[in-house]
């Protein structure tokens, strides 16, 4: 696509990128260029480059102009970032103000598409009563011994019983993706029942070995966290309703949200999966395995994942696999990639579908 001068002045004036139809325009003033990484090439294979444009149309310009243009589709949420080619690091655009944190300790620019928007069940809204958030300081037997973490409970503004939703993740959850808010306000709405949430955070740098379907992960879940929700919080009976309980992740979380369901049917029967990760290279996690022998046929599954995110075909694989092997499954894809923003705009139809409202 020709940039014009009117497209240079809009992006200099009002911030990158210009979205003109389906195309995202970005434009840059220097001597020499950056290149743009984004989820459109995983953030790691071939970054677009710049392209100088020509000096007639800005000729009051001080320093060349160049632009990049990439082809999105409408109802797109985007991130990106510019890389410098000699360094080799990322760094954020400086004619967009919109970051977001990339899990990394840096930060993302990112744009939404005309034909998409925000999830508006992320705003803290002052007509809601939000429900109480409490922490707690646990033991973490099973996965590092003589060590404690905290979690968070978070309990709906209702006197009755109601279902757990264990959330992996769970500071990512509830600060990047912010799911109390979504629950209070869907709870507040009447679109789904009111439950209760156990935010359990990962390990850190141990993340990797507790959520690739890990059986310490789900012993410290069992022996520890569970028997603390139930002191602390007001959950229905999972002996008189089996597999009342809901959990959730994302990534490697979503993976391990799976895997609980299928170990655990008889407490966790809903299992939502955020683009969960079910091989590496020539091998499947055990998750995979699991289903391919039709292990808990029962649960209630919610899938959803990015068409932009390198687990697409990983999930549409599971996805088959589950239907082929005869599980409830609802399967989503949207247009976007593997980060918290996209789950966090998704997450309330996984809500809406699991814990329907009665």
């Amino acid at each position: 696509m020709t940039v014009s001068h009117s497209i240079i002045r809009r992006a200099l004036k009002s911030g990158n990128p210009v979205i003109h139809g389906d195309r995202a325009i970005f434009i840059w003033e220097g001597d020499s260029a950056p290149h743009l990484t984004s989820d459109f090439n995983n953030w790691d294979n071939k970054p677009r480059r710049f392209k100088r444009v020509s000096p007639r149309l800005m000729p009051d310009s001080a320093q060349p102009i160049w632009s990049c243009t990439l082809t999105v589709p409408r109802d797109a949420y985007v991130e990106y970032a510019f890389h410098d080619p000699v360094s080799q690091e990322n760094f954020p655009d400086p004619l967009n103000r919109k970051t977001t944190p990339n899990g990394f300790g840096g930060r993302n620019n990112y744009f939404y598409m005309p034909e998409t928007m925000p999830s508006p069940f992320h705003l803290r809204r002052a007509d809601v009563t939000p429900g109480r958030l409490t922490g707690h300081r646990v033991d973490t037997k099973w996965l590092r011994e003589g060590y404690e973490r905290e979690i968070y409970f978070y309990r709906p503004r209702v006197k009755g019983p109601v279902p757990l939703l264990v959330v992996y993740d769970g500071q990512d959850y509830l600060h990047r993706g912010k799911l109390a808010v979504i629950a209070d306000n869907l709870i507040a709405e009447g679109r789904i029942q009111p439950l209760a949430m156990a935010f359990l955070p990962s390990g850190g740098r141990w993340r990797d070995v507790e959520y690739a379907c890990s059986d310490g992960t789900l012993f410290w879940l069992d022996q520890t966290v569970l028997p603390l929700a139930q002191e602390k919080l007001n959950l229905l009976d999972v002996k008189k309703q089996p597999g009342a309980y809901g959990v959730l992740g994302a990534s490697l979380g979503g993976t391990m949200a799976m895997y609980t369901g299928l170990r655990m049917p008889d407490v966790f029967g809903k299992v939502l999966s955020q683009a969960g990760a079910y091989s590496i290279e020539s091998r499947n996690f055990a998750a995979m395995d699991l289903v391919r022998h039709g292990q808990a046929r029962g649960l209630e599954v919610w899938m959803d994942i990015g068409r932009l995110d390198f687990l697409l075909d990983d999930n549409r694989g599971m996805y088959a696999l589950l239907q082929e092997k005869g599980y409830n499954v609802t399967y989503r894809e949207f247009t976007a990639g593997h980060n918290y923003t996209a789950w966090r705009d998704d997450v309330w139809r996984g809500l809406e579908a699991m814990f329907p409202a009665g």
